[in-house]
């Protein structure tokens, strides 16, 4: 019975977007841009990070060719091909995770929003325990933070 009681609380917990050392599953940050300027905004911080771009999915345009609405959404598919590789040579079951990816979408009250999934929890869904492969994660969620940063700084005040 205790069992069962410890494991249902542990699956509330992960459904409440999970708590501990690693912080949230998602981390999401208000925008003071629209979608296209905080989109904009990212890409020259990938650049500034020496991170390669790789495409952009725009689900509003994408609901749109099936008929539907939906207000601004994209994302931005990005990474270090060198960092990916050693990742997905310590399990490559993360390739399905790779490259890594930024939502930019828009609230029902039109603010603009950034969210992530921390790079953290990567190596809990893959198994890793290799301290390589949890120092590169890390670093990636250090990273992915980082360019959050500064695409939401003010205008003024942008260092890339």
């Amino acid at each position: 019975m205790k069992l069962w009681l410890k494991a249902g609380m542990f699956a509330i917990l992960l459904m409440l977007g999970g708590c501990g050392d690693k912080g949230a599953f998602v981390e999401t940050t208000d925008s003071p841009y629209s979608v296209d300027r905080s989109v904009d905004r990212f890409k020259k911080a990938l650049q500034a990070h020496h991170l390669t771009y790789f495409y952009t999915v725009d689900h509003k345009a994408n609901a749109v060719k099936a008929g539907l609405q939906m207000r601004e959404e994209r994302t931005v598919f990005f990474g270090n091909p060198k960092m990916g590789t050693i990742l997905m040579q310590c399990n490559p079951s993360i390739g399905v995770d790779l490259p890594l990816r930024m939502l930019f979408w828009q609230d029902y009250d039109g603010v603009t929003k950034v969210t992530f999934t921390n790079p953290e929890y990567l190596s809990l869904k893959h198994n890793i325990k290799d301290q390589t492969c949890l120092k590169l994660i890390q670093a990636a969620h250090v990273t992915m933070r980082d360019l959050v940063a500064a695409t939401v700084k003010p205008e003024g005040n942008v260092t890339y």
